[in-house]
């Protein structure tokens, strides 16, 4: 036998898409409900301020780049990513302060907030992809299995994007009693994997739903949305405001820098803590993600910034989604924060952390990165702020 005859045919992968992955598309009641609101037009979503969405400048150009051998090597850790191995008892108990963060890799954050518990993006797969063969891999595995996670009182997706989205651990989640918010048009893809509809809390941006106590509201973001090959731009994409009776917290998804933060923090802030995007930036697609000085930039605007209010970067270290080093978002960002005197929390995947009490801040990732240099120093302003680009990168459904 040959080592072609040991290849997987084109029908063996063929068969293995997940045949649900792509979702649903909103119709009926939905659809016109997403007519309706005030951020759609002409037949799609919009966003705050103009966004690109597709990469500029050469693909061919770009291809050279992401798939030579020595940028590959970069783009991920030199050895087993350290862990915390989380268990039963680091959550058992309830936090001190009456807010605890655990950072599950990627975006993926369970909240303990006043009493609840509140699951952001949370991504258990193999791949962010529709494929079980082909796609971004997990570069980590998860801290713990999401049955041992407990329950959860509400689910929040910030959009349908794979590295978001993720269709086993929906289907999982489906079999509890945890109820889900998500932006307009995203609970297509939660009925067509089993979530009852009674569960699915759908919000347009400045819209808010009470649910056990806490009140969650969608805020804008600077982003894009889709999962099939027809992109029609027909589910919203948000930042979510949680806040408790005693505390307030934000997550950002996935946005680009704009001028919208200062006004969700004038509205909702300040924040005890706020997880935001600082990974997959390119210049090859520059305003639909941020860097980590675009970041830390948010986080103050988000008013944030104040005595108690802690900054957890996400969206790095867990998948391969753009050009930049592994291990850039954590050193950038760490350079950047100093320069401002900004709080941040630099957790293993599965540390819980109180944002009032001591904050992780070991550089874990060292023992497992290869960066060398500092490339964004070139670029970087007095005041920590940055031209540098940020994007990410169009694979299996993450663009």
């Amino acid at each position: 036998m040959t080592g072609a005859d040991n290849q997987p045919s084109l029908r063996m992968r063929l068969r293995s898409l997940r045949p649900d992955a792509f979702g649903a598309d909103p119709a009926g009641a939905r659809m016109e409900r997403i007519t309706r609101s005030p951020n759609f037009a002409d037949g799609v979503f919009q966003n705050p301020e103009g966004a690109r969405t597709r990469p500029s400048g050469s693909m061919l150009e770009f291809a050279k780049v992401y798939f030579r051998k020595e940028e590959r090597a970069r783009r991920s850790p030199t050895g087993t990513v350290p862990l915390h191995a989380t268990t039963l008892a680091d959550l058992a108990a309830p936090p001190a302060t009456g807010l605890r963060l655990t950072w599950m890799g990627h975006s993926s954050v369970l909240a303990e907030i006043d009493g609840r518990r509140v699951l952001f993006d949370p991504v258990w797969g193999e791949r962010c992809s529709p494929f079980a063969f082909a796609g971004p891999k997990r570069l980590h595995p998860v801290p713990l299995p999401l049955a041992a996670l407990g329950p959860v009182d509400v689910v929040v997706i910030s959009h349908d994007h794979y590295d978001h989205l993720d269709l086993p651990t929906i289907r999982t989640l489906a079999g509890t009693d945890t109820v889900f918010a998500v932006p307009l048009g995203v609970g297509a893809h939660l009925e067509r994997w089993g979530v009852p509809l009674d569960r699915i809390h759908e919000l347009d941006w400045n819209e808010t739903v009470r649910i056990a106590g806490i009140s969650l509201t969608a805020t804008p973001a600077r982003h894009f949305c889709g999962r099939g090959l027809r992109n029609q731009q027909h589910t919203l994409w948000a930042s979510w405001v949680v806040a408790g009776p005693e505390h307030r917290i934000y997550h950002s998804g996935d946005t680009g820098y704009f001028s919208g933060f200062r006004d969700i923090g004038a509205e909702h802030g300040p924040f005890d803590a706020t997880m935001i995007q600082l990974g997959a930036y390119s210049e090859y697609w520059p305003d639909i993600h941020m860097t980590p000085a675009e970041a830390v930039q948010a986080h103050l605007d988000l008013q944030g910034g104040g005595p108690a209010g802690t900054l957890l970067p996400i969206h790095w270290a867990t998948f391969n989604l753009a050009p930049h080093p592994w291990s850039e978002p954590a050193e950038w960002t760490k350079d950047a924060a100093e320069e401002l005197g900004q709080a941040v929390a630099f957790p293993r995947p599965g540390e819980p952390f109180e944002p009032a009490g001591k904050l992780p801040a070991e550089r874990w990732w060292r023992s497992v990165s290869g960066l060398a240099a500092r490339p964004w120093r070139a670029s970087a302003g007095a005041d920590g702020a940055s031209a540098a680009p940020q994007g990410e990168l169009d694979l299996a459904g993450e663009r």
